[in-house]
């Protein structure tokens, strides 16, 4: 360990410096980094956190649009130990979301470490720690949490002709609001629960937005009977076989909204749970884009063969002008770029395998299930922490 000093969660801006953490480092002060640290303390567990960025929960603070709100009922997003305030609405905004993770931080006397972007992380099997060197730093502890997510990174793909196009091109981590395309013509690439409901904002200033859909999507209503669709998903799958869940969902949900597939939306052959389980992908929860399409105000196109100067050509030989182009393609694990030296990720970022692993690594947020799995992964990781810790 030579030069490395004992001191825990130090705030020293040395030129460079090496820190010797008691406990877990944790990299990531979003949700799932939180959630974790809460979770430790409570097992009398102490970490540091690292965030590359200046400010928790950095994704919903500065890469959301303004009209975002949660697309679950809070009961369904709200972190261990600590729910949301009773007089948050049923889907709170993402200002309210905010609000709380600040709070949920001061409450549990988590200080993230922030300007700390992680260069590497490697474990050193000779000495059985892990090294995770930031620009400045170097920190070393017994155990790693990988809880930067499957969101850390915008995913921006290859499109034919891009960089030719003469308008402005940007990421939904960049969009804000419709306020800035009033009255223009926008091509919004990706039929998600982002793109929707970009192109639902972009209606909502007389934007006219045409929305690329690549692939099959399921379209669902947010609620069903007045009660979230999620929620009464869950609940079933408690009495009912999955498949037959799918079945009645769908049921519902063609009765509520119609056949999609008429207005260009084809739904997968694989039910929207299982399609979720099996490849990740979310199914839309539709919060007004479906009735926009069905009045025309928001056009559904084909794939894109290439982007052009003034628009772009489409795979059925349609060619239209755009005023810009929003991407709603996504986002991605940025793990690879600096996790070193081990093969418990994918190329992708994902993890392999569940944890623990012999090098004391863990993740949290990758789970596809969003805030309710991150909440799980958090309390599982603590009290797998909690008992090694306790054996020191």
């Amino acid at each position: 360990m030579g030069s490395c000093k004992g001191e825990q969660q130090q705030h020293r801006h040395d030129e460079t410096h090496c820190v010797l953490v008691q406990g877990p480092i944790i990299i990531g002060a979003g949700p799932s980094g939180l959630a974790t640290s809460a979770c430790l303390k409570q097992e009398g567990v102490p970490s540091l956190i690292l965030e590359k960025s200046d400010c928790i929960a950095s994704l919903w603070q500065h890469r959301t649009y303004d009209r975002l709100k949660l697309h679950l009922p809070k009961q369904f997003c709200q972190l261990p130990l600590l729910g949301f305030p009773q007089n948050f609405p049923k889907y709170p905004t993402k200002h309210q979301f905010i609000s709380y993770m600040e709070s949920y931080a001061s409450h549990f006397s988590i200080q993230p470490t922030f300007n700390q972007a992680v260069t590497s992380a490697e474990f050193d099997h000779v000495t059985g720690f892990w090294r995770v060197k930031t620009q400045d730093s170097e920190y070393i502890s017994r155990w790693l949490v990988v809880a930067t997510g499957e969101n850390a990174e915008p995913l921006i793909p290859y499109i034919p002709g891009i960089h030719t196009f003469s308008g402005p091109v940007l990421h939904t981590s960049s969009y804000k609001s419709g306020s800035e395309f009033k009255n223009q013509r926008v091509l919004v690439i990706g039929c998600g629960n982002s793109g929707m409901e970009v192109c639902l904002d972009l209606c909502r200033y007389n934007a006219i937005p045409h929305m690329v859909v690549r692939s099959t999507v399921h379209v669902l209503p947010r609620e069903m009977f007045g009660f979230s669709t999620f929620g009464m998903a869950m609940a079933l799958l408690k009495w009912l076989p999955l498949k037959l869940v799918d079945k009645l969902l769908l049921l519902v949900s063609n009765f509520t909204l119609g056949n999609t597939d008429q207005i260009g939306l084809r739904r997968p052959k694989t039910g929207p749970i299982e399609l979720k389980n099996v490849t990740g992908k979310t199914p839309v929860l539709d919060v007004g884009a479906l009735a926009q399409i069905k009045s025309g105000k928001i056009k559904v196109i084909e794939g894109v063969k290439e982007i052009t100067r003034n628009g772009a050509r489409f795979m059925d030989a349609q060619e239209k002008e755009f005023d810009a182009i929003i991407l709603a393609t996504g986002y991605k694990s940025n793990v690879p770029t600096w996790l070193k030296g081990c093969d418990f990720f994918t190329e992708d970022g994902m993890p392999k395998t569940s944890f623990p692993n012999g090098c004391k690594l863990y993740t949290v947020g990758f789970t596809g299930r969003g805030l309710l799995g991150t909440a799980s992964d958090a309390v599982k990781i603590a009290q797998d922490i909690g008992e090694q810790w306790r054996t020191i």
